[in-house]
């Protein structure tokens, strides 16, 4: 597993470093412009790093279904050459997966102007500035093999927590089931968030479509859940728990003062 979250957390990294120093950048120059040689690498390595992250994701639950649902083999499924092979695939996979689209995506004619409203390069909103009638047929393709990859990928995480959750029930001891349970809940909690924020924002309904909350849901599943899985994997470390618990009892103390002062 820590090889996996290695892994995850350059991904994470690489997405928020995508996107957010250009963004910075504009703000800061109050400016709104990018190259198209520029929104072509942005486009292709924030695809190559969240698609990478996903089937890290996949992996990783496979790594949680080895190690609850089949302890005694865990050695022998997931070794160090097995371990480095998956995420050599997973990789390898987003990046060809980053290249199809990109090279897709930006050989289509735009002929709705160049105008985004977003605050990186995001392909649905360069496909909406798209009008070609091959181009349809072209943007079907590729959502449809998209959707086929991720909804796999979904069914196997669902089907994995399944088989986990029915190994972790038949545990005799309590302590056994929250040991088994703790080590899940935080893969649980990034997959959950990663899927539910992405999901919603490139499948929501076209009718509650706006750009304040286009631009919303870009930040969550972009910025802010790439900058939530280190802490919510790190609220395991018991230092941590301990530094946060002196942090809010601090501040509860401090509240508590102010208040009292005034009166």
């Amino acid at each position: 597993m820590g090889f996996f979250l290695l892994n995850l957390s350059l991904t994470d990294l690489g997405c928020i470093c995508t996107t957010v120093p250009k963004a910075m950048h504009n703000s800061l120059w109050d400016t709104t412009t990018i190259s198209y040689m520029g929104c072509v690498a942005q486009a292709f390595f924030f695809l190559f790093f969240i698609s990478a992250e996903y089937f890290l994701l996949t992996i990783m639950c496979y790594d949680r279904y080895v190690a609850i649902c089949k302890p005694l083999h865990y050695g022998t499924l997931l070794g160090s050459r097995a371990c480095a092979h998956m995420a050599a695939a997973a990789w390898a996979t987003g990046f060809l997966y980053s290249l199809l689209h990109t090279a897709n995506t930006f050989s289509l004619p735009l002929c709705q102007g160049n105008a985004l409203g977003q605050f990186f390069c995001e392909i649905p909103h360069i496909l909406k500035l798209s009008c070609s009638h091959s181009g349809y047929l072209r943007k079907l393709v590729i959502f449809m093999f998209s959707a086929c990859l991720g909804f796999g990928c979904f069914i196997f995480i669902v089907f994995s927590y399944v088989q986990i959750f029915r190994a972790v029930l038949r545990i005799p001891s309590q302590q056994g089931r929250h040991k088994a349970f703790s080590t899940c809940l935080p893969h649980l909690a990034v997959v959950s968030i990663f899927v539910s924020t992405g999901t919603f924002a490139y499948l929501k309904p076209p009718s509650i479509s706006s750009p304040s909350l286009d631009l919303a849901l870009s930040v969550l599943y972009s910025v802010v859940s790439p900058a939530l899985n280190p802490f919510i994997y790190s609220l395991r470390n018991q230092d941590l728990k301990n530094a946060l618990r002196k942090i809010m009892t601090g501040c509860f103390s401090g509240a508590i003062k102010c208040q009292f002062s005034g009166v």
